[in-house]
C-alpha cells in the first residue's frame, strides 16, 4: 500500500469519481455521486460488496422523519446532535451536527429514492439514546440493509468491479489523487485514472499491530468484522499527509454468543437483563452501552460472560433476524428455575441466587446497584430464565482521517486535501475517543451519512 508519483502503467480507464470499498459508505458515496451526475465506479476486494456494513444490525439513526411524527415521538436534529455528543465526550462538534441534521434528509432519499425499505424500531430506546430515533430494514440485518443498496445501486447503473483490490494510490506533488492501482486476484494489475477519489474502506479493527498501538484495551476481545478491515486508508493517508483523529475509538460489543459468532443484541440488558461472570456475580453497569461493555466482558475470568434475562425479554428480542439465529445455533440456554439455570450454564448457585435477589431488590428500590445502575421501572427478571454465554468482541474502529462537514480529508493544519473525501470507518467518527463514547448507530450514521455527503461533494467538484 504506498502512494506513487506516476502511474505504474496506461490507465485502461478514467472515472470522474472512484469510491474504494463496497459496504454501505461505498455505496451510498457512489449513488449520491451517480444522483449528482457523476460517472462513478466502486472498486470492491470481494466477490460481493458487503463491508462491515453487512454484519450489522443495519440500523440507522435519524431525526425528524414522518415515522416519528406518526409515533408521536418528539425528535429534533438538535437534540439527536446533544444526545451523540453528550456520549461522545469529544470528537468534532461540527459532523455530529451535521449528519443528524441530514439524518432524516438521508433516509428520505434511501427510501423514496433508492427503494431502501426502513421504518421506526419500536418498544425500546437503546443507551444514549432520549428518543425513539433508529430505522431499520424489516428484519433489522445489515445484510438486507446491503442488499437493498446492492439492488439500488445496480438500479441506478452504478458500475462495480468486484474482485478488485487496490494496491496503490497515485497522485501529485499537491497531495491530488489522479489513479488507482488494482490487483486482481490473479495478481494483474491495472491502473485507472480519476477526477475524485473517496474512500470508504473501513477501519482497522482486522490489523492486529495497528489494534495493539492504538486499542491495546481490547486485544483480547474477538474480532467480529469485515476481514478487509486492514488501515489502508490510514496508511494511504498519513502518506499524503493527512490528519488523524481520535485513533482510540472504536465499537465492541459486549454480548458476542461465544462459540457462535452471533450478537446477542442489547435490548435484553436496557430492559431488565443483567451479566454475570464465571463466579455468578455482576461486575459493571452493564446498561451503559454495549460498546464500553466489550472491554469489561474481556477483563473477567476466561474473557466470557453470561447474559441472564427471562421469558418477557425473550419474546422482545424474537423481532431481530440476529436474535433467531442464535436461538437456531442453540445459543440460549433455557431453565425453568434458578437451580437449573445454574446446573445448565455451570454457575454457581447460591451466587446465582444471590445476584437474582439483589438485582429483584434493585428493581423494588430497596437495595442501590454498587455500579451506578438504576434497575427501577422495569419489571424484575422470573423464571423460566434464558442465558447466553458471550464474549467481549471488537466489531470496527471508530478513528480515523479528519474530515470536515463536506467529507473532505483533512491536513493537521484543517486543510483540505485536493480531491480526496471519506467516510465510514475510514474516517474519524462522531464517538470521541475510547469505546464509551459510541451509541447505536453512531457506525451506520457515519457510513451511510458521509457516504451520501461524500458522493454529493465529490460530484460537484468533479463538475466544476
Amino acid at each position: 500500500m504506498s502512494i506513487l508519483s506516476a502511474p505504474p502503467s496506461e490507465p485502461i480507464a478514467h472515472y470522474p469519481v472512484i469510491v474504494v470499498g463496497g459496504g454501505g459508505c461505498g455505496l451510498a458515496a457512489a449513488l449520491a455521486a451517480c444522483d449528482a451526475g457523476a460517472e462513478v465506479l466502486v472498486l470492491e476486494r470481494d466477490p460481493t460488496p458487503r463491508g462491515t456494513t453487512a454484519m450489522s444490525t443495519g440500523l440507522i439513526p435519524a431525526a425528524g422523519t414522518p415515522d416519528q411524527a406518526a409515533a408521536g415521538v418528539d425528535d429534533s436534529p438538535e437534540r439527536m446532535a446533544a444526545d451523540i455528543l453528550a456520549k461522545a465526550r469529544g470528537g468534532d462538534p461540527a459532523i455530529a451536527h451535521t449528519l443528524a441534521a441530514r439524518s432524516a434528509e438521508l433516509v428520505d432519499w434511501l427510501r423514496n429514492k433508492h427503494a431502501v425499505p426502513l421504518s421506526l424500531v419500536d418498544g425500546f430506546l437503546y443507551p444514549g439514546h432520549t428518543a425513539r430515533r433508529m430505522m431499520g430494514s424489516p428484519n433489522r440485518t445489515g445484510e438486507e440493509l446491503m442488499a437493498a443498496l446492492n439492488n439500488a445501486a445496480t438500479a441506478a447503473g452504478v458500475d462495480i468491479l468486484t474482485d478488485a483490490t487496490v494496491r496503490d494510490l497515485v497522485a501529485d506533488p499537491d497531495g491530488r489523487i489522479t489513479a488507482v492501482v488494482i490487483e486482481r486476484p490473479d495478481g494483474a494489475r491495472e491502473t485507472i485514472a480519476c477526477s475524485a477519489l473517496i474512500l470508504a474502506c473501513s477501519g482497522f479493527a482486522g490489523n492486529d499491530e495497528m489494534v495493539a498501538r492504538y486499542i491495546p484495551e481490547i486485544l483480547g476481545a474477538t474480532f467480529f468484522g469485515h476481514p478487509g478491515n486492514k488501515g489502508d486508508a490510514l496508511v494511504w493517508g498519513e502518506a499524503l499527509g493527512a490528519a488523524l483523529a481520535d485513533m482510540d475509538a472504536y465499537q465492541g460489543h459486549g454480548g458476542l454468543a461465544a462459540g457462535h459468532g452471533i450478537p446477542i443484541l442489547w435490548p435484553l440488558i436496557v430492559e431488565g437483563g443483567i451479566q454475570v461472570n464465571r463466579t455468578g456475580t455482576r461486575f459493571s453497569n452493564e446498561a451503559l452501552g454495549y460498546s464500553e461493555q466489550a472491554a469489561k466482558v474481556v477483563a473477567q475470568p476466561d474473557h466470557v460472560a453470561w447474559s441472564i434475562y427471562d421469558e418477557r425479554l425473550d419474546q422482545l428480542m424474537r423481532q431481530f433476524d440476529d436474535y433467531q439465529n442464535a436461538l437456531k445455533a442453540g445459543a440460549i440456554t433455557e431453565a425453568p428455575d434458578i437451580e437449573t439455570l445454574a446446573q445448565k450454564t455451570g454457575l454457581p448457585l447460591e451466587a446465582l441466587r444471590q445476584t437474582l435477589e439483589d438485582t429483584e431488590a434493585m428493581v423494588r428500590g430497596e437495595k442501590t446497584c454498587p455500579f451506578g445502575r438504576n434497575f427501577t421501572g422495569k419489571p424484575p427478571l422470573q423464571p423460566p430464565y434464558r442465558a447466553a454465554r458471550v464474549n467481549g468482541a471488537l466489531f470496527h474502529t471508530q478513528g480515523g482521517l479528519a474530515v470536515d462537514t463536506n467529507a473532505r480529508v483533512l491536513r493537521p493544519n484543517g486543510t483540505p486535501l485536493p480531491n480526496l473525501y471519506a467516510g465510514g470507518g475510514a474516517a474519524r467518527g462522531i464517538s470521541g475517543p475510547g469505546a464509551a463514547g459510541y451509541i447505536a448507530g453512531n457506525g451506520l450514521l457515519s457510513a451511510t451519512g458521509l457516504g451520501y455527503i461524500a458522493g454529493q461533494s465529490a460530484a460537484k467538484q468533479v463538475a466544476e
